[in-house]
């Protein structure tokens, strides 16, 4: 057997044609468009489309699919009444079995045809949005919205959120947000759900192993804890001395430093000027002031980057969404992606098997009777 890598660090795991990453350079791609491109052009409807299918739609294209995105936003009652029943739980608790359970109300759930795949693809980026926005009103005692077909996906998710139809800046902001998240290579989750994919299991078991592993503090739960240590600051004059206590006390400071990019993370370098931007509009530019205080004294101290889950936690704050709705966020953003690779996988499948490096006792141990243990 050859060496192993801790983490599997550097290790090529697998082929796709989905996404492009050179940590070294700090370039992010989808299909070969560049982050940037995408960022200051596209729609996150677009990079779906683009993600499912490897090429930018055309109008038509584009117009079937926010309108089958329309169409598949109703969850099943099923599903309601289970969110009704679990108000007090973990939001990624709720999402991860919400989710789950979708396949038991899809008629095709069990369908492993190319198109049923690519409608329940549809389905899930529809359905996984109205679950978070459900959940947080029922828990709320407000009532549920159902959403206007008139609205795009992320002005209709703030909208159902909320009750309030966000300005053209919240809708932006939130729509560069959904598509700096919707994929980035063989990251934990991805790779989750393309190891059930390959034992030729369902979409949804697929995702569902994708939501579990995105729930951990070290993936997408990392974005709820860097706006828990921005609130902890207060003072913005204490806010540097504080972060400089933390690290002298060999405290993690999360939001910095990724596994991949050595440079910085060129999704932070939108999500920067969104916080920036978002907080001048609603009253939340104090969040973005020691944000830039946090990176600024990291980057002195430690010469760490700040990455995608730094400045999307006060993104996140300033349009009024729910810290423990950040990581189910990421999720209905990763959607996109977690099913795109899902349906790579089905295409051309190979059961994915690695090997361990054994570490244990050597072979041939005697077997020592019960009384003499």
């Amino acid at each position: 057997m050859g060496t192993s890598a801790a983490g599997l660090e550097g290790v090529v795991a697998g082929e796709s044609e989905i996404c492009y990453i050179d940590g070294y350079q700090g370039i992010l791609s989808y299909r070969g468009f560049n982050i940037h491109t995408l960022a200051d052009n596209a729609t996150f409807e677009e990079v779906i489309f683009l993600l499912w299918n490897g090429w930018l739609p055309k109008q038509a294209e584009l117009d079937q699919l926010r309108k089958q995105l329309v169409a598949e936003r109703e969850l099943p009652g099923g599903v309601v009444n289970f969110l009704r029943g679990v108000l007090e739980a973990n939001a990624m608790d709720v999402l991860r079995t919400a989710v789950s359970m979708l396949s038991l109300y899809d008629a095709e759930g069990q369908d492993m045809s190319t198109e049923a795949n690519h409608r329940k693809a549809v389905r899930l980026m529809a359905k996984t949005a109205t679950i978070v926005t459900t959940f947080d009103r029922l828990r709320k005692s407000q009532p549920v919205i159902a959403g206007d077909p008139a609205l795009g996906f992320a002005a209709n998710f703030l909208y159902t959120l909320s009750g309030k139809r966000p300005d053209d800046v919240m809708e932006h902001a939130f729509d560069v947000a959904l598509t700096l998240h919707a994929d980035h290579e063989l990251n934990a989750s991805t790779f989750a759900a393309r190891v059930t994919a390959a034992t030729l299991s369902d979409i949804y078991s697929c995702v569902t192993s994708g939501i579990g592993a995105l729930k951990g503090p070290l993936h997408g739960g990392a974005n709820q804890d860097v706006i828990k240590e921005l609130l902890d600051l207060g003072d913005e004059h204490e806010a540097e001395q504080k972060v400089l206590d933390k690290l002298a006390a060999k405290i993690k400071i999360p939001g910095f430093g990724h596994r991949v990019y050595r440079t910085e993370d060129p999704r932070a370098t939108h999500l920067r000027v969104l916080s920036e931007e978002l907080g001048k509009r609603t009253g939340h530019e104090k969040l973005y002031r020691l944000s830039r205080t946090m990176e600024n004294t990291v980057m002195a101290q430690k010469h760490l980057n700040p990455n995608v889950d730094f400045y999307s936690a006060s993104t996140y704050y300033s349009l009024g969404i729910p810290v423990d709705l950040f990581t189910p966020i990421f999720a209905v953003s990763r959607m996109a992606g977690w099913t795109a690779h899902v349906l790579e996988q089905y295409h051309n499948n190979r059961l994915i098997r690695p090997r361990a490096e054994y570490k244990g006792k050597p072979d041939g141990q005697a077997w020592v009777p019960m009384a003499q243990r």
